[in-house]
């Protein structure tokens, strides 16, 4: 009940103008979110543009709760909107490759990675992978993106689980690709089972923890969550942050990534 009360006065005190009569935001903070089943992709759009906020999206070719999967003709319309609206996109590996560990040149062979290709339903797989066909998964994305909208993807990415080493970090710099994590407070649970961490854990934490200046991971929707995160933590999230004076911007944005991303949106050329 004290969960629900306090979403219900954030969301009243920002209908009313409390929360966002701030002068310009110098306490931002860089949403982002990695592709999921998208059952609650909607939700989140909605969430977004009834706070006038921009984030960045991270996406992979993975199975959705309708069939098919999040970069088919299905979820195009959905893409075009979110670049009408001016969001940000970076790559999350076309099979959703989660990183296990770097593998030595041996016996003629290149050094390689070793992945776990999993996403959603589908059953893991162990593979290897060379530096050239890690590139490739970040470019077949990127591939995808323009087919889809005619923009290609800012030149990042983010490796699925977060998880990478310094041979991969370095390969995808070698292919144009800058890695892009999250702060720890950013991590915001909703990949956790809701047994054990429940929505209004959640939020309390998030509120609690988040400063300016970190960015912030959540999905597109998590097939092993029975609570849905979104938008019942999403909203009061950002009407709470908002409440502190802070605004919700693109990684482009970013200190860290603003020059790499402006000068990419400035100079790279589209794909034919």
């Amino acid at each position: 009940m004290k969960f629900l009360a306090r979403w219900r006065s954030l969301v009243v005190a920002l209908a009313s103008g409390a929360a966002c009569a701030q002068p310009a935001c110098d306490k931002p903070v860089y949403l982002t979110f990695d592709t999921g089943h998208m059952g609650v992709a909607p939700l989140i759009a909605e969430t977004l543009k009834r706070h006038n906020a921009k984030a960045t999206f991270f996406l992979a070719s993975e199975p959705t709760l309708t069939g098919g999967t999040t970069l088919d003709e299905q979820w195009a319309p959905w893409w075009r909107e979110r670049v009408a609206e001016g969001h940000d996109f970076g790559s999350h590996t076309w099979e959703h490759h989660v990183f296990l560990q770097d593998l030595p040149e041996q016996d003629g062979k290149p050094a390689r990675f070793k992945v776990r290709t999993q996403a959603g339903i589908q059953p893991p797989q162990v593979a290897e992978l060379t530096a050239d066909d890690y590139c490739a998964s970040l470019r077949r994305v990127d591939q995808r993106f323009q087919e889809m909208t005619g923009r290609r993807l800012s030149p990042i990415f983010r490796a699925p689980g977060g998880r990478t080493s310094p041979a991969l970090v370095a390969a995808a710099q070698r292919c144009g690709y800058a890695h892009v994590g999250w702060n720890s407070a950013g991590f915001l649970g909703d990949e956790l089972p809701s047994d054990r961490f429940p929505n209004a854990q959640l939020l309390d934490k998030a509120l609690r923890d988040i400063k300016p200046g970190d960015i912030l991971l959540a999905h597109l929707g998590i097939w092993q969550r029975q609570e849905p995160w979104a938008p019942a933590v999403l909203e009061p999230l950002m009407a709470g942050l908002e409440a502190r004076g802070m605004c919700f911007a693109p990684l482009r944005d970013h200190p860290r990534y603003a020059a790499r991303l402006r000068a990419a949106n400035d100079t790279r050329p589209r794909d034919r």
